[in-house]
C-alpha cells in the first residue's frame, strides 16, 4: 500500500520509470545462469525506485531527456542494488522485503560475486556519458558506499558510539546516494550551477530523514510489514538513533546485552519491541527526521517555479509520514 501511494506521486513519468525498469532488466543480463538468476532474483524483489525518480525529477529543470537520463538513472540503481546484496552478508540478513535474500538463496560466495558483477554493469552503463564531473560524482560515491560498508562492520554492537558516528554512518549508507541522485540528474540534465546545488542538498537533507524514518520502522512496523523480523537492525548489531537514544535505559540494556552474544529469545524480541515503542526514543527519533525534512523544503524553495517542484516536496513529505 505505501508502495502504491509512492508510485502515485509520479505517475506523470510512469512512462520513463517503466523504460527504466527495462532496461535494470536488461543491464542485469548475464552469460552466467547463476550471475543471471541471482541478480533477476534481486530484481524481482521490488522496490521504490527512489533514487532513478529523484534522477529524472532533478533532470526536469533542465535539458530533459529520457534516452540520455537513462544512462545515470539505472547505474545509481544498480548501486544500491548491489549495495543490499552486500549489506546482506555483512549483517547474515535471510530475508528481504518479504522475500529471500540472495545470500540465503544461493550462499554468500555467489552474493559477494552478484554484487560486484552488478557494481560492474553500472560502471558499464555510464561510460556513454561524456561529462566527466558525472564520472568523478558516481567515483566518488561509490567510494564513500564502500567506506560506509566496512564502517559499518566497525560499528557493529559497539555501544559506546555517539550521534555523530550514527549520522556519518547513515550518511554514507544512504543519504550520499539520494543526494548523488539528484546532484547527477541535474549535472547530465544541464541544471544550472545554482539549482544543481539546491538539489543536490534536498537530496542530502531526504536521505537522512529516510533513513532515520528506516531505522524507526525496524521497531515499530510489524514483521509482515517490513518482510522481515521486527528489530533486525539490532539484532544484527546495527545500533540505529532508537537505540542509541536509549542506550543508558536500564529497561532495554539487558536486551542489548543478549542480542551481542546471541542469546535474546523469540518472546524477549517481542519484550524489547514494547519497550522501545513506548518509549521517548521514537518521537525523539521522529523530530529529528523532521528536522532534516524542514531542510530539504527550505531547499526546494530555491528552485525556480516548475511543475516538478510540487513533486519533490510531495515526494519528502511522503518519506518523513510512511508508515513502512
Amino acid at each position: 500500500m505505501e508502495k502504491m501511494k509512492l508510485k502515485l506521486l509520479y505517475t506523470d513519468i510512469k512512462p520513463d520509470i517503466e523504460i527504466i525498469e527495462k532496461e535494470l532488466e536488461k543491464a542485469l543480463n548475464s552469460s552466467s545462469h547463476l550471475l543471471n538468476d541471482a541478480s533477476i532474483h534481486l530484481l524481482q524483489a521490488g522496490g521504490k525506485r527512489i533514487r532513478p525518480v529523484f534522477v529524472l525529477l532533478s533532470a526536469k529543470f533542465g535539458d530533459y531527456n529520457i534516452e540520455r537520463m537513462k544512462n545515470i538513472a539505472v547505474p545509481l540503481e544498480l548501486i544500491h542494488m548491489a549495495s543490499l546484496v552486500h549489506d546482506d552478508v555483512i549483517d547474515n540478513s535471510d530475508m528481504r522485503r518479504g522475500r529471500h535474500t540472495v545470500k540465503a538463496q544461493w550462499n554468500n560466495r555467489v552474493a559477494m560475486y552478484t554484487g560486484d558483477f552488478i557494481f560492474a554493469r553500472a560502471l558499464e552503463y555510464v561510460t556513454v556519458i561524456e561529462n566527466p564531473r558525472a564520472h568523478q560524482i558516481l567515483a566518488r560515491t561509490m567510494v564513500e558506499i564502500c567506506n560506509g560498508e566496512v564502517i559499518q562492520i566497525e560499528d557493529k554492537f559497539r555501544l559506546n558510539q555517539n550521534l555523530k558516528d550514527y549520522f556519518r554512518r547513515i550518511k554514507r549508507k544512504t543519504a550520499l546516494l539520494i543526494e548523488s541522485s539528484c546532484e547527477l540528474g541535474a549535472v547530465v540534465g544541464g541544471v544550472d550551477e545554482k539549482n544543481t546545488r539546491h538539489l543536490k542538498r534536498y537530496g542530502y537533507f531526504v536521505g537522512m530523514s529516510f533513513q532515520i524514518v528506516d531505522d524507526i520502522l525496524d521497531f515499530t512496523a510489524t514483521d509482515k510489514e517490513l518482510g522481515k523480523p521486527a528489530g533486525s537492525d539490532l539484532l544484527h548489531g546495527n545500533m540505529t538513533l532508537p537505540i542509541l537514544l536509549m542506550k543508558d535505559d536500564p529497561k532495554i540494556q539487558p536486551y542489548i546485552e543478549k542480542v551481542s552474544v546471541g542469546e535474546l529469545s523469540e518472546t524477549e524480541r517481542k519484550e524489547m519491541l514494547q519497550i522501545v515503542r513506548k518509549s521517548a526514543a521514537i518521537k525523539q527519533a521522529m523530530h529529528i527526521s523532521e528536522l532534516y525534512l524542514k531542510k530539504a523544503l527550505k531547499e526546494i524553495e530555491g528552485l525556480p517555479n516548475h511543475p516538478m517542484k510540487k513533486k519533490l516536496r510531495d515526494i519528502a513529505l511522503f518519506i518523513g509520514k510512511r508508515k513502512f
